[in-house]
């Protein structure tokens, strides 16, 4: 279906590969550690290897991350997972952002509510808003543990449209995985795939994605055209 931007009054976007730039930094870690087996891929750069390897891991990857959601024992590995991070001084992951994005919001916060919708922790998803100073950008805030699911399930989206007190069918989902796709799908709301993440268009038409776009900030041009 293609995208009717008239519908649109909302905006919900994912974190990963979506507002940051973290696919690009797992990858060149990924590439790293293959450097002692480049052998095995004598004619391949290992940037693409790594990438390849990413994105076969999405989906086992996500069903082992639901596992804990499905059982009702996701709030507790997260407050573990916090608690060891801090007794441990660790820092959050090294993050960046994609390109464009900072001046995206800029030009859509006076327009629509923006919702962030992200299946990480919270920790992790407050850091890197705060890092970068978007946090003002956005109305809600939904993270993996802010509902009783997380994508793929329609839950976060759910919440975030009340939060922003929009019809669900009147907000769109911005996402880089098919994960993104389903849930909005899921929740009855119009969804656009971007390929600056581990999505590729094929995955992402196949799931039902509205609309696709090269990198995330191209939607201001999608909006105010």
């Amino acid at each position: 279906m293609p995208l009717h931007v008239s519908r649109i009054r909302a905006l919900c976007f994912d974190v990963d590969g979506t507002l940051s730039d973290t696919d690009d930094v797992l990858m060149h870690r990924l590439a790293r550690l293959l450097r002692p087996f480049r052998f095995l891929f004598p004619r391949k750069d290992l940037l693409h290897v790594a990438r390849r390897l990413v994105m076969a891991s999405e989906a086992p990857a996500n069903f082992l991350i639901g596992i804990p959601d499905r059982i009702g024992l996701d709030d507790e590995i997260f407050a573990l997972a916090d608690r060891v991070a801090r007794l441990t001084h660790r820092q959050p992951k090294h993050f960046q952002l994609i390109p464009g994005v900072r001046e995206m919001l800029e030009r859509l916060a006076p327009r629509y509510p923006l919702a962030v919708v992200s299946a990480r922790d919270t920790r992790t998803t407050m850091a890197f808003l705060e890092r970068f100073d978007l946090t003002p950008f956005f109305c809600c805030i939904a993270a993996a543990q802010t509902c009783p699911h997380t994508k793929p399930y329609p839950d976060p989206i759910l919440w975030a449209a009340e939060k922003m007190k929009t019809p669900v069918e009147d907000c769109l989902m911005i996402g880089d995985t098919t994960v993104d796709i389903r849930a909005g799908k899921a929740a009855g709301c119009q969804t656009v795939g971007v390929l600056c993440g581990f999505g590729e268009e094929e995955e992402l038409r196949r799931r039902g994605a509205d609309m696709i776009l090269a990198t995330t900030p191209e939607l201001v041009e999608v909006l105010e055209a």
